[in-house]
């Protein structure tokens, strides 16, 4: 009887500001327990086996990540068609569009 009318406590706004509360504070608790920095030395530079790095600009490309996304969303899709494809006379269809999709994958492969 009491919990009815706590109920709003469950709901998805109030626990993600609850637990984004407990979130801070224990970051706040991290912060305040963690030693002061002291930037001496080579402290914040980049170390890697004794070797001592210049800091070089990384450009990153996307043409592969969107190779990768392209493909396996036509493999999502590809499944989920022919999934969900009904039984009977208009199932030899199914062959049909895989033979499509194998040819989108190879053209998708050949390109990159």
């Amino acid at each position: 009887m009491i919990m009815e009318g706590l109920s709003f406590l469950i709901s998805p706004p109030i626990a993600f500001i609850f637990f984004l509360a407990v979130a801070y504070l224990l970051y706040a608790a991290g912060k305040a327990m963690a030693p002061k920095l002291n930037p001496t030395g080579g402290k914040l530079t980049t170390y890697a086996c004794g070797e001592d790095l210049p800091g070089v600009k990384v450009q990153f490309g996307f043409r592969l990540f969107y190779v990768f996304a392209l493909f396996f969303t036509i493999m999502h899709v590809a499944v989920l068609v022919v999934a969900t494809i009904p039984a009977g006379k208009i199932a030899w269809l199914a062959v049909i569009y895989l033979t499509v999709i194998f040819l989108a994958i190879l053209a998708l492969v050949s390109r990159s």
